[in-house]
């Protein structure tokens, strides 16, 4: 087994080696934030075309079956390919991302036909995913959904608005959830589609966030024809399949950037002369530990969807950490760059105050952090639920 590790750990190496930009030879303070939106819809490109050089050299999806385009390799396979392209500046950004998101749950949910369809163009970014899940009144209690699905034939008729739905503007395909059935429980009238977002009736409008970027959009869905072969899992069945998405979403939410903040605050400690401060090496000692504890967690909970299992822990818990943490860093980097941290146009500068704003949508992302905490409560530590309507009671005659 020692042989056949190291072999592989040496192809991957020198594949990289060959292909890609050694980390640290570009600048560390560089913020993935895209204002301008030809920056953006370049930026989405480039980490499509590095996802599918990734396939071509068959390190994507590398432990997905090979029938459905992946390698067919271990689990052990995966975490060595992580663990080497952490050193590399190339990504794949929210194209693998929406990947590792609907992936999974296509190869969980999906039928024959789906997987052999869009599982090779998923691993390869033929085609790119968004998520259309949130609405306006339904973020925190997601099941309580709105957006329309009437049958007609062969298709579904979709009539509704999404929000808060990242890179729809570039994407193009979505997984879409929709009410079905407004007599059932709210939970269980859902049904998980599959949309092609040049589909007529779909219109995207990008929101201009604190950062200035337009990373997040509003959808709206005018009598949107949608082919019932396009379902995953079952009519009204949906609620399973988004449960499924939803903890990768946050193991992929957590999992944080290629370069941890702590490398960058501590720097900015060296050039304010507190690496000697107590309280601020306390603060970075704090942001290293749950950096470390954020990676051991989405490496355990990674493994563990590879293998087809269930995670080890709620993966809740680790985008809720992340969010933290995300707070810690931003509440760091200000105290320490003082006045500066607030004006100037430097590299430090705006590395700061992009850690500053980050709390706000990783706090919101995924699920909100009060959500989460609900569900880890109710879930992973057999909480009693919140007091509020019956789990029984017909959506429709829950007050809105």
């Amino acid at each position: 087994m020692a042989d056949e590790t190291d072999e592989f750990r040496q192809r991957v190496s020198d594949w990289y080696e060959a292909n890609a930009t050694r980390r640290g030879t570009t600048d560390p303070w560089a913020v993935n934030v895209q204002t301008d939106p030809d920056e953006a819809a370049a930026h989405f490109d480039a980490c499509r075309a590095w996802q599918g050089r990734l396939h071509e050299a068959g390190l994507m999806g590398i432990a997905w079956p090979a029938e459905y385009g992946g390698a067919g390799g271990a689990s052990w396979m995966s975490r060595i390919e992580r663990e080497i392209a952490r050193d590399y500046e190339e990504w794949t950004g929210f194209v693998g991302a929406s990947t590792a998101m609907i992936g999974p749950a296509l190869l969980r949910h999906g039928n024959e036909t789906q997987k052999r369809e869009f599982l090779p163009k998923l691993l390869g970014a033929e085609l790119t995913f968004c998520q259309l899940f949130s609405e306006p009144g339904a973020g925190s209690d997601l099941a309580s959904l709105a957006t329309r699905g009437d049958r007609d034939g062969a298709e579904f008729i979709v009539n509704g608005q999404k929000v808060w739905n990242s890179a729809a503007q570039h994407a193009d395909w979505a997984f879409l959830l929709v009410r079905t059935d407004a007599d059932a429980p709210k939970h269980r009238g859902i049904t998980f589609l599959l949309v092609d977002m040049t589909s007529p009736g779909i219109e995207v409008r990008p929101l201009v966030q604190i950062n200035r970027s337009a990373h997040f959009n509003e959808v709206f869905l005018s009598d949107v024809r949608i082919p019932v072969a396009n379902v995953i899992g079952e009519i009204d069945g949906g609620w399973g399949v988004a449960r499924t998405v939803l903890a990768n979403e946050a193991a992929f939410i957590g999992g944080g950037p290629k370069t941890p903040a702590s490398e960058n605050l501590r720097t900015l400690a060296k050039q304010a002369g507190r690496s000697d401060d107590p309280t601020v090496r306390q603060e970075l000692a704090a942001v290293i530990s749950r950096e470390r504890i954020v990676g051991w967690m989405g490496e355990q909970i990674q493994q563990a969807i590879h293998r087809g299992e269930m995670p080890p822990m709620d993966p809740g818990l680790i985008k809720l950490m992340a969010a933290e943490n995300k707070v810690r860093t931003g509440n760091l980097a200000m105290t320490l760059r003082g006045p500066a941290g607030g004006s100037g146009e430097t590299s430090e500068t705006l590395w700061s105050q992009a850690e500053l704003f980050g709390r706000f949508s990783i706090s919101i992302g995924g699920g909100t952090n009060e959500v989460l905490r609900n569900n880890l409560g109710e879930r992973a530590l057999g909480l009693p639920r919140e007091p509020g309507f019956s789990k029984d009671q017909p959506w429709r005659e829950i007050p809105r």
